[in-house]
């Protein structure tokens, strides 16, 4: 792979084009057949209580707040069937670091699940096995392998944002660092879950720092092979609680993004487009700037529509 150096002059540098056409070429190597993949899938927010304080999300609510909400495992399931009737093959599940809420609650929610609407459950991030870990007083792996037996089967790249620490110090101190985060995720990969990865960027990063979490990713995914999918997206501004002041990012920055993450996570198989934040148009081009997935038709989503920005499509 190139040198550090010369990556970051030519996400920086080189021309829109020029650095698409590179990225495209390995999207063409990687998938030969023309074939763009998606999935229909529904986002279930199990809760949106949230001690975590991360600056960037407007979804959260602090406990007590007259906002907050807990689902029942009917509502759960019922939200479930509807996406099942859509044509649903997996949920993606996640929700606040709420401290209310029990251990065995989440195991008893995914046996729930397995037993009474049966799907593909992708979820609990990295960061709320950590946060789980933490607040029961067990190890990560243990939190891993009590999810999996109970039904657990694979874990979303959510709560990744920046892994640089510097960053996340700034932006969401309380929730799990950026070697903490990886070491999750791996723990995952040797049990044999597969989980997806992600970045969020804008956060104040530097182009420097956006190329250390991809090569991070990359070493993670060099020792295990258990990344299935890299996921990026601009931070979105509105309605958060310290970053409102970010400006957005624009297509260009995205496309740029987009197109050297496919070159230096070369060892991860699938690159997806983020048209739920940037537009189904910017999705489309995204396709030719690397991106090989259209992600989720995603029947419900509720974290970036928080922050005012709500895109559609139907197959």
């Amino acid at each position: 792979m190139t040198e550090s150096r010369d990556l970051l002059d030519f996400y920086e540098n080189a021309p829109l084009l020029e650095l698409g056409g590179e990225a495209d070429r390995i999207r063409n190597e990687k998938h030969p057949h023309g074939v763009v993949s998606y999935i229909i899938d529904r986002n279930i927010n199990y809760t949106n209580v949230c001690v975590a304080d991360c600056g960037f999300c407007a979804f959260a609510r602090r406990p007590k707040h007259g906002e907050g909400y807990t689902l029942s495992f009917e509502q759960i399931g019922a939200k479930i069937d509807e996406a099942k009737m859509l044509g649903g093959v997996q949920i993606l599940i996640q929700g606040g670091h709420n401290p209310y809420i029990p251990f065995d609650w989440y195991l008893d929610l995914l046996r729930y699940i397995k037993r009474h609407h049966p799907i593909h459950i992708h979820g609990f991030s990295p960061s709320e096995v950590d946060f789980f870990a933490k607040l029961f007083r067990m190890d990560a792996l243990t939190v891993i392998r009590e999810l999996r037996a109970a039904g657990l089967d694979s874990i979303p790249g959510g709560g990744g944002e920046i892994l640089v620490q510097r960053v996340r110090d700034i932006v969401a101190p309380k929730k799990a660092g950026a070697d903490r985060w990886l070491e999750i995720m791996e723990l995952a990969h040797n049990e044999g879950m597969k989980t997806s990865v992600t970045m969020m960027y804008g956060l104040g990063e530097t182009a420097a720092e956006r190329l250390e979490h991809l090569q991070r990713v990359r070493e993670v995914q060099a020792r295990t092979g258990g990344f299935t999918a890299f996921i990026c997206w601009p931070l979105q501004p509105e309605n958060t609680p310290t970053m409102s002041h970010q400006p957005k990012t624009g297509a260009a920055e995205y496309l740029r993004t987009v197109a050297i993450s496919r070159i230096v996570l070369d060892n991860v198989p699938n690159l997806q487009s983020s048209w739920v934040t940037m537009g189904m148009k910017i999705g489309q081009i995204a396709l030719r700037f690397g991106c090989n997935d259209f992600g989720s038709l995603m029947i419900e989503e509720n974290v970036v529509s928080a922050a005012n920005t709500t895109n559609r499509t139907t197959t």
